[in-house]
């Protein structure tokens, strides 16, 4: 019976981190598809760095996306296009002074 209730805490904890860290990767799912959105959006188009801030803008309002902002996309020139690079840190508390920090990083390129 001891042995079964240390398995079930066992599973309990890796079942409480999982139900913690599903709503961090649930946001970065978002943000992939603003990411992936805006390349769909401009590819070939010859677009510029505030016609894609402005959709990154309008489609994180949309999207309802949290922990990073529009601001924090960067849209970088780069040979043959733009570079949009999300890149940000999220981090969430698990039990006590416990918390998970999770790095996301989604860098894609728009070409003309």
């Amino acid at each position: 019976m001891l042995g079964l209730v240390f398995l079930l805490i066992f599973i309990g904890v890796f079942a409480f981190g999982a139900i913690r860290l599903i709503p961090v990767y649930l946001n970065y799912m978002k943000v992939i598809g603003v990411v992936n959105g805006v390349v769909t959006e401009f590819e070939g188009q010859n677009a510029n760095a505030a016609a894609v801030r402005r959709s990154i803008s309008r489609r994180f309002d949309v999207e309802s996306v949290s922990e990073i902002v529009a601001k924090d996309v960067k849209v970088s020139p780069v040979d043959g296009g733009l570079q949009v690079s999300a890149t940000y840190d999220h981090s969430t508390p698990f039990l006590s002074n416990i918390s998970f920090t999770v790095h996301f990083d989604k860098t894609e390129t728009v070409r003309r």
